[in-house]
């Protein structure tokens, strides 16, 4: 698969030869559904947690006489139906991480790369380098390439102080290593800004 390479100005220089194993794939849904709810399964806590019935502070005494009454039967004020008793099958903390296997997760990798190649959201660049860590530089070649206010992913071999400076406070943008590039991230982003150094490390990590 061919892809075309701009400079940072937005100009086209020339074209790139991309491995089709890895941009270029059939693209396997279910393999990106595992990946994304993996990775967001693992991100979540799992802290919640909820008083049950003998962890009330409270009389155990009993309320009223078993029968007679008229109503219903209690045991003591910590039963569930009171105001400020013990909850009934409440949340308790655990842990909502699971694995999936690493060719399932290099496949979803791959598919959800070959998703924005082939709907040519993926924009290769020679090189991601800023004189300084200005705001402005970031958002200039944002404005060049048509993606001010869009959700972009910045990925280079060793993002460069400068352009994680320039970038962090842009908003929907992201800027990662192409070694820590994930099926989440990609299927989030709207366009995918990538330089040839990203290209080659992504190709070598997934081919």
């Amino acid at each position: 698969m061919e892809l075309s390479v701009f400079n940072i100005q937005g100009k086209e220089t020339g074209k790139i030869q991309v491995n089709d194993s890895v941009f270029n794939i059939e693209v396997n849904e279910h393999a990106i559904y595992l990946d994304v709810k993996s990775i967001l399964a693992n991100q979540r806590q799992g802290t919640h947690k909820s008083k049950e019935r003998n962890e009330i502070a409270g009389s155990t005494k009993k309320i009223r006489k078993q029968k007679g009454s008229g109503g219903a039967r209690f045991g003591s004020i910590k039963n569930p139906l009171f105001r400020g008793g013990g909850r009934v099958f409440g949340p308790r903390p655990r842990n909502y991480s699971f694995k999936i296997n690493k060719k399932v997760k290099d496949l979803a990798r791959r598919s959800a790369l070959s998703v924005k190649a082939q709907n040519g959201s993926i924009i290769v660049v020679d090189q991601l380098h800023f004189d300084d860590h200005k705001t402005k530089r970031f958002v200039s070649m944002l404005n060049n390439f048509n993606l001010t206010g869009k959700r972009v992913l910045l990925v280079d071999g060793t993002p460069s102080k400068e352009v994680l400076l320039s970038s962090r406070n842009v908003q929907k943008t992201q800027v990662l290593d192409a070694a820590s590039i994930n099926t989440y991230d990609v299927m989030k982003a709207g366009t995918i800004i990538m330089s040839s150094n990203a290209v080659s490390t992504i190709e070598q990590q997934l081919h």
